[in-house]
């Protein structure tokens, strides 16, 4: 009877059984299931419409903020043009090995992040610890996109309210050259009040934009004209992903090639500027510093760069991936994504850096006493720059629907981590309710990210920053290596890369092999081992964290790692036999272990192979038993 009441439920839920193996009655599918289509491969989880779908999602995920604001910084600071030697080194040997790697891993067994380690059931830990680390970014992520919006419609009044000191009522503000001095030199404060001389986007994005108190400690109330944006970028993600990645497949055609059109046009008018020279020779230019190259801070700071711009870590990769058809050229992808990203972000850099030069051309003081890096060089030394252009309006609002637009890519593909998870875990509870998993999942994390709206909210988007999206990645990326090549096996997971790509030589595996079994694994060590060691506690504007808040840091780092060892522990507990053969079981692939659908499964994964493996496993048990019973 209890054999019965499952065979009605799967088939009420559109499920059947065939040799053993279940799938979805397409019939079923089409009336459940939104995210998939008649001429899906894959008739239960569905697939990507089309391949540009695929990578323009992709691109739009890895084409983040940082890429805007971090990246030119980053190359301002160490060297110009010769920091593009280190980057794109760091590129080559980490960036391409791991974003191949874990979209190589979604592809094949078309499943997120958690289900794709049933290839190493011990450390299934990962999975979940991505899950959660996505969870925890997204909430301030969307924070960071709610600015972008307030400032998009706070430029839609001429002049702009940052362009003078009248908005900001303060007697420390100064338009003067003069005060551009003190913009860099005082912009560490001991509170909110400003004491010191700053500029009106200065001013404006403290007393206006954030209303920002004097520490964590005074949170003040909710700025609710953050919390309305908030809201609202809420709502535009929810529409988006309503429908999976059938629809957010479609919105990528715009958010992820409409970034590119602004930042050519900013690029253009940015160079026919005055003193637009001197800031892309600043940038990457005659100034550029070749003996920077000797120092470590520059690799590690190229090799941190290209691992957090590609999301690697993140889940996202795995999860886009697992829609793609069985036979995807994933490799190709691989190299036309990370190049793409890269180019972005060189590109970026002339058109934030040539509108500077004017702005320190204007205000007669060096390129270096207008840069700043992330919040500071997007929502203050930027926007002042953009006033003094004519049109400023319009340049303002073009520049922030770019960074609005691409925050979003980015978002989906971290709301699609844990929508993609939720369902491949829960499939008969969630198949036929993605529209009510993502409306409920979009509002979870808006009530979420309500303190980080509050008017200590900029230090608790820093905090999280500072500690959840720095070396937790690291480690987890390094078990994912140590998972996939060590325990698993390179060279079994080259063979699953050949099923779906087909055969290569042994002398095209070779750099692959080289990357990664040595040099990735070297480099993230290194990347793991100077973060930890040269770590200092996070501040905002010169602010320090109390101790109850670097605790809370701390507390967040050991709730997304803990799941390593409380997953694998439980696995332990749940496996038979001794302790030895209990572990050598879990650090082998599961039964589940395979290509989603039969058709591409090959020899290697099929159903007849699958028996005897059974059959073998069950008959050593048997023994083992019976030898057991002997000495007893």
């Amino acid at each position: 009877m209890e054999a019965s009441g499952r065979r009605t439920n799967m088939r009420e839920y559109g499920w059947q059984s065939f040799k053993g193996f279940i799938f979805r009655n397409p019939a079923v599918v089409d009336q459940q299931e939104p995210r998939v289509d008649d001429g899906d491969e894959n008739t239960e989880r569905g697939n990507w419409t089309s391949k540009k779908e695929y990578i323009l999602s992709m691109i739009g995920y890895a084409v983040g903020l940082g890429n805007i604001w971090r990246f030119p910084y980053l190359a301002y600071k160490n060297g110009g043009g010769a920091f593009l030697i280190p980057y794109f080194v760091m590129l080559v040997v980490v960036g391409i090995p791991l974003f191949f790697l874990e979209s190589a891993l979604g592809q094949f067994c078309s499943q997120g992040p958690v289900n794709v380690w049933r290839a190493v059931p011990l450390i299934q830990g990962i999975g979940v610890a991505m899950v959660v680390v996505s969870v925890i970014v997204s909430i301030y992520y969307n924070v960071i996109i709610a600015y972008s919006l307030y400032y998009m419609f706070a430029s839609m009044q001429c002049p702009l309210p940052w362009s003078g000191c009248s908005s900001c009522d303060g007697s420390n503000c100064s338009t003067a050259p003069e005060g551009a001095g003190a913009l860099v030199t005082n912009w560490t404060r001991e509170n909110s009040s400003c004491s010191s001389i700053q500029t009106p986007s200065e001013l404006y994005w403290d007393k206006v934009a954030l209303q920002r108190s004097s520490g964590l400690d005074e949170t003040g109330p909710v700025v609710w004209h953050l919390a309305l944006c908030l809201l609202l970028t809420s709502i535009i993600v929810t529409a988006a992903l309503i429908k999976g990645i059938k629809s957010s497949g479609k919105v990528v055609y715009f958010t992820a090639t409409f970034p590119y059109v602004v930042i050519v046009i900013l690029l253009i008018r940015g160079v026919t500027l005055e003193g637009a020279k001197d800031g892309i020779e600043f940038y990457i230019g005659s100034q550029s510093n070749l003996t920077k190259l000797t120092e470590v801070q520059v690799w590690k700071d190229a090799a941190t760069q290209t691992f957090y711009s590609l999301s690697i870590g993140w889940g996202g990769l795995i999860a886009l991936a697992s829609y793609n058809n069985f036979h995807n050229n994933v490799f190709k992808d691989s190299f036309v994504v990370t190049l793409t990203n890269a180019g972005t972000s060189v590109l970026a850099g002339f058109a934030i850096f040539s509108i500077l030069g004017h702005m320190a051309h204007v205000y007669k003081t060096p390129v270096s006493k207008v840069v700043k890096e992330g919040f500071g060089l997007a929502f203050i030394a930027y926007p002042d720059a953009l006033s003094k252009l004519p049109i400023s309006p319009l340049w303002s609002i073009l520049f922030f629907f770019m960074l609005l637009t691409v925050g979003l890519d980015s978002q989906f593909a971290g709301i699609e981590v844990i929508t993609t998870c939720l369902l491949d875990a829960f499939p008969t509870v969630f198949k036929s309710k993605h529209a009510l998993l993502t409306v409920t999942l979009c509002s979870v994390l808006y009530l979420l990210g309500l303190p980080c709206v509050t008017r200590a909210g900029v230090y608790w988007v820093t905090l999280i920053d500072q500690f959840i999206a720095s070396w937790v990645l690291l480690f987890l990326v390094l078990l994912e290596i140590i998972a996939i090549c060590y325990i698993y096996g390179g060279n079994r997971f080259i063979k699953d890369i050949e099923m779906m790509i087909g055969m290569k030589t042994s002398t095209f595996w070779l750099w692959w092999r080289a990357c990664w079994f040595f040099i990735t694994p070297c480099i993230v060590v290194f990347l793991l081992i100077s973060t930890v060691v040269y770590f200092e506690p996070p501040n905002y504007g010169g602010i320090p964290y109390p101790d109850w808040g670097m605790t809370l840091g701390w507390c967040m780092i050991a709730f997304a790692l803990m799941w390593i060892p409380v997953v694998a522990g439980y696995k332990l507990i749940k496996a038979k036999g001794n302790p030895w053969k209990r572990l050598k079981s879990l650090c082998s692939p599961s039964e589940e272990w395979h290509p989603y659908l039969d058709v591409h499964r090959g020899d290697r994964y099929s159903e007849e192979r699958c028996h005897r493996r059974n059959n073998s496993k069950n008959k050593a048990e048997v023994n083992l038993n019976a030898i057991s019973s002997s000495w007893l």
